[in-house]
């Protein structure tokens, strides 16, 4: 069974590190300070500021900050600046078995995406595709932190994944399955192909996005992970958005989705709000749910965490 990290409370540490690309320090500074107005201890990596290029530092120093938060006792949320690109670089630096005896929440999307499903995967243990620490800012949706508090600091179960009002959630191929969630970001999820970390899609209920592709882009990833079998064993479908994504051809997303994805014949769902969308319903990664594209509803149905 995978681990539920313990709840999430007011006046609780949460740990930030940048694990992927560099974040300017302005923003870092507002999302610290926003976390400290709302009652929380912040703690820092040590190269949460590190800037080398397209990465915050070298793959060893952004994994030991990693590890370190997860062997600090005071710390319940780790907290990513972004993602960006290099979480893959991550991965073999880190000691699951560490992990896994010292559960934390651990919040992000985009290329965290890939670190949260290997937690799962390899530590056995529940993540969010939720906000990161950019996301505490000015302008950012009340949906999107009550989604978010609702997931790591209320034990509520079932707990449904509903969109804003006024945004349907569109279910196109009926079917009823339950499974553990996977998946997040697309490109991320096609970077672990052919790896030690490519992730087991297996009997789970198969979630993705994508931002700021062309068409052609996205059709070619997703028939990457088609090539490679991911479709053929998942239990079911969920898409989100594809923000910022460029009709190609003449064809657009929804012309994707219809040509491609409809035809896997899979329990399908799309347009739901979550990760690089303005809206972003938190979703727990590892996590039993429920799709049931007949009644048109994505439920969690255990508690995704744990009291303290």
């Amino acid at each position: 069974m995978p681990i539920k990290p313990p709840i999430l409370q007011k006046g609780d540490t949460i740990g930030i590190v940048t694990l992927g690309s560099p974040l300017a320090d302005r923003t870092i500074n507002q999302g610290i300070a926003a976390l400290r107005n709302l009652g929380y201890q912040v703690v820092l990596g040590d190269h949460v500021y590190a800037k080398n290029g397209y990465l915050a530092g070298t793959d060893e120093d952004r994994a030991s900050d990693l590890m370190k938060m997860f062997l600090r006792d005071e710390v319940k949320l780790i907290l990513p600046t972004r993602g960006g690109v290099g979480v893959l670089g991550i991965l073999p630096f880190l000691d699951f078995t560490v992990i896994n005896q010292n559960p934390k929440i651990l919040s992000g999307y985009s290329d965290i995406t890939i670190l949260l499903n290997v937690l799962y995967q390899f530590a056995d243990l529940i993540s969010f595709q939720s906000l990161l620490l950019l996301d505490f800012a000015p302008g950012t949706p009340d949906y999107n932190y009550d989604q978010f508090f609702q997931a790591v600091s209320a034990l509520t179960s079932p707990r449904q994944i509903v969109n804003p009002p006024g945004i349907p959630q569109v279910s196109r191929v009926p079917g009823n399955v339950t499974g553990d969630i996977v998946g997040g970001n697309l490109a991320s999820f096609v970077d672990s192909l052919g790896t030690a970390f490519e992730i087991d899609t297996a009997g789970k209920i198969l979630v993705l996005e994508e931002t700021h592709e062309s068409v052609n882009k996205v059709y070619r990833l997703m028939n990457h992970l088609k090539a490679a079998g991911k479709f053929d064993d998942c239990a079911g479908i969920v898409l989100g958005e594809c923000t910022g994504c460029r009709s190609a051809y003449g064809k657009s997303y929804e012309d994707l989705i219809n040509e491609f994805v409809v035809p896997l014949g899979k329990p399908l769902m799309t347009n739901v709000t979550t990760a690089h969308g303005f809206y972003k319903a938190a979703i727990p990664i590892g996590a039993l749910a429920n799709l049931n594209t007949i009644a048109n509803t994505f439920t969690v149905t255990e508690t995704e965490i744990s009291p303290a």
